[in-house]
């Protein structure tokens, strides 16, 4: 069993699953689970640590929570961690933000206090938990009432070279590429440029999906709610692309849904993804760090991936204009916490509107519930482009990023202009960002004020 209070991934016939171990309970982090194993013996032949849960409730918050028993069975199908996190139908809210509600002396203590940064308790714990989880390095940057107010690199980029993670270090921010496109074309629609909710095909005389007349349901507003109806990616499980239920009728996490609106958005451009995000987002909200093609000064400032072991990966993220036209709109943008950062606040505290800004209507569009998403454990919506997690009368915008040996989040409330993004180059970089956003100093500091 893993020790009270630690964060946690268990991994089953190739499944992992994020568990936060509480003072008397295994409470699951990722939401959408399989039901019960029949494959446990062989999970256990092969050396895999099978959790075989049995459904139970926690005293305190009366959570559905998993006890690993010694003899239940657990169906757990065969995928690698990226088809299981996706096909859960949620990917990017990668962990619970459960301890955003329920917390009632954070609570009390947040309204009672001014902001206080959680600057010592994360230099103090940091370093600790990376040990622990094996994961080499973290950058971190913290956004308060509007302002970049503290970021810092811990531990290595690689455990080869043994060079610190610095605020300049690169990172893949994997998912989290979702909302910076959306924002871009959010702002085309402002523009007149693309209608949010015209049908996407009267942009272009190409069928991204032939033989179903659904396609003409689907709108840029869908693509960015992941509503569209297609499948999350058409490489996974070997399926051809396919309509799965009726645009806009319920929520299911897609990619395709993306890089169908990238396509789109291309051809009314007129310049390739790289291009026009550098142009209209990325240099007007002063991310000189970030990109979409790797080059070789990308590659001299970037992070690398490791193992759940702390093992350096072999290979390293490298996209390319050919990957970053198919997959750039969803998971392809190398950046910064800090340069994610400056994004954020572009969001949550906006400057007036202009050429590249969007106006305050159409950024409270974006932060506008489309859709709620189904069997969260806390009361969740997918926005445009964004995550919401409600707690009680206020809501944080929240999206996560993973990929093998790069996990990332950014959380933020628009009400207090203030908020976080980490990122890290472990495999089990879920561990180290569930502990920051579960410290009690980040609670009170995302609270703060409510």
């Amino acid at each position: 069993m893993p020790r009270m209070g630690s964060l946690c991934i268990t991994k089953c016939y190739g499944v992992k699953r994020r568990v936060f171990v509480s003072n008397s309970n295994l409470v699951f982090i990722s939401t959408s689970l399989p039901g019960p194993c029949r494959n446990w013996s062989a999970c256990r032949k092969r050396n895999l640590s099978c959790p075989g849960p049995a459904i139970g409730l926690t005293r305190r918050t009366g959570i559905r929570t998993m006890r690993h028993p010694r003899t239940s069975q657990l169906n757990c199908p065969v995928m690698n961690r990226r088809q299981y996190l996706r096909k859960s139908g949620q990917a990017a809210l990668g962990f619970s933000l459960l301890p955003l509600a329920g917390c009632g002396s954070l609570e009390h203590s947040a309204k009672q206090a001014a902001t206080e940064l959680p600057v010592a308790d994360l230099e103090r714990q940091v370093p600790k938990w990376l040990e622990e989880a094996r994961v080499p390095g973290l950058s971190i940057a913290i956004i308060d009432r509007g302002r970049l107010a503290w970021n810092r690199g811990f531990g290595v980029t690689n455990t080869t070279s043994r060079a610190p993670v610095t605020t300049d270090t690169i990172f893949t921010c994997c998912s989290m590429s979702k909302p910076v496109f959306a924002y871009f074309v959010m702002k085309l629609c402002e523009k007149g440029v693309l209608g949010l909710d015209a049908p996407l095909t009267k942009y272009t005389p190409e069928r991204y999906l032939q033989g179903d007349p659904r396609l003409d349901l689907i709108t840029a507003r869908h693509c960015l709610s992941h509503t569209t109806g297609f499948q999350n990616w058409r490489e996974e499980g070997g399926n051809p692309l396919s309509i799965q239920f009726s645009p806009g009728t319920r929520w299911s996490y897609s990619g395709e849904g993306y890089a169908y609106l990238a396509s789109v958005v291309a051809r009314l451009m007129k310049q390739p993804l790289e291009d026009y995000m550098q142009a209209h987002v990325l240099s007007p909200f002063g991310m000189a760090s970030s990109a979409y093609i790797w080059n070789e000064s990308i590659g001299n400032r970037m992070a690398w991936p490791h193992d759940s072991e702390g093992r350096l990966l072999p290979k390293n993220k490298k996209p390319t204009h050919a990957s970053v036209a198919r997959y750039g709109s969803a998971g392809d943008l190398l950046t910064t916490p800090t340069d994610y950062a400056r994004f954020l606040i572009e969001v949550v505290a906006p400057k007036p509107s202009d050429e590249f800004r969007l106006t305050r209507e159409g950024r409270d569009e974006m932060l506008r519930p489309q859709v709620p998403v189904p069997h969260s454990q806390q009361r969740s919506s997918w926005a445009i482009g964004w995550a919401i997690v409600h707690d009680g009368d206020h809501d944080f915008i929240y999206h996560s990023g993973d990929d093998t040996g790069w996990h990332t989040i950014g959380v933020a409330s628009a009400a207090n202009k203030s908020g976080f993004v980490a990122m890290t180059n472990g495999e089990s970089g879920t561990q180290v960002l569930g502990k920051v956003l579960m410290s009690d100093s980040m609670q009170r500091f995302l609270k703060a004020g409510y």
